[in-house]
């Protein structure tokens, strides 16, 4: 039976990458909020949501089922990165970005555990900064190192009910629309064992993996994709 797979922020970026390697065996949906997605397959159901918003997880949920029958696999992309720089602490935006960075996916999955089953995974993309903070943006940091501490607590709680919960941790990765300069791209790749900067397609790959049952084992984990950053 072929599965469905629901990728949040999933317009562009690592989000749309993953949208479109899933899509290849998968049903899949995807939610957008700024960016209208373009060059998906007609069989991929886009959704418009602001997830931080009451009842939005429900109705996204909803519409999963009534489209596809059923829900297999999460991915938890949607998110921000807001400057939380000592001098320019701005409370209500960082509010904003941990509403979307950890408090999203946790309001996801209560709204679609109803649908879940036995076998179903969910997907969390962290990020290296969730260990390596990044000067400037602290408080983004700490939301991906509550949302690695919060996967492993969601792998505790549904174990026993079947369902793996796991997040891919993505180390620099450059993106279509938004590289990085050349000058930054290179003190990157000089930190790193593989000698060069991800790509959306890298990080795909290996949230495939952890979604699939051939990671039917693998529970409460966080899976590092970044080439060897800083070995």
């Amino acid at each position: 039976m072929t599965k469905v797979a629901l990728v949040t922020g999933g317009a562009r970026g690592i989000g749309r990458a993953i949208a479109l390697d899933l899509a290849r065996d998968h049903q899949v949906a995807i939610t957008w909020l700024t960016t209208e997605p373009a060059d998906l397959a007609d069989t991929v159901l886009a959704i418009r949501s602001d997830l931080t918003k009451p009842d939005s997880a429900k109705t996204v949920v909803e519409q999963v089922i009534a489209r596809f029958g059923q829900l297999d696999v999460i991915i938890n992309n949607a998110g921000s990165v807001i400057s939380s720089a000592p001098d320019s602490f701005d409370p209500e935006a960082l509010r904003a970005m941990l509403d979307i960075n950890l408090l999203a996916p946790g309001t996801l999955l209560a709204a679609a555990l109803l649908y879940l089953k036995p076998g179903a995974s969910v997907v969390n993309i962290s990020s290296g900064n969730a260990v390596l903070p990044p000067r400037g943006a602290a408080i983004y940091g700490a939301s991906k190192a509550a949302l690695n501490l919060w996967t492993r607590g969601m792998a505790k709680e549904l174990g026993p009910r079947g369902i793996r919960v796991n997040a891919v941790a993505p180390g620099a990765t450059n993106l279509p629309g938004a590289p990085r300069s050349a000058e930054l791209t290179q003190l990157f790749v000089n930190d790193t064992a593989l000698g060069r900067i991800g790509t959306p397609q890298d990080v795909a790959r290996a949230v495939r993996f952890m979604a699939s049952d051939e990671a039917g084992f693998i529970t409460g984990q966080v899976l590092e994709v970044s080439g060897g950053y800083r070995l």
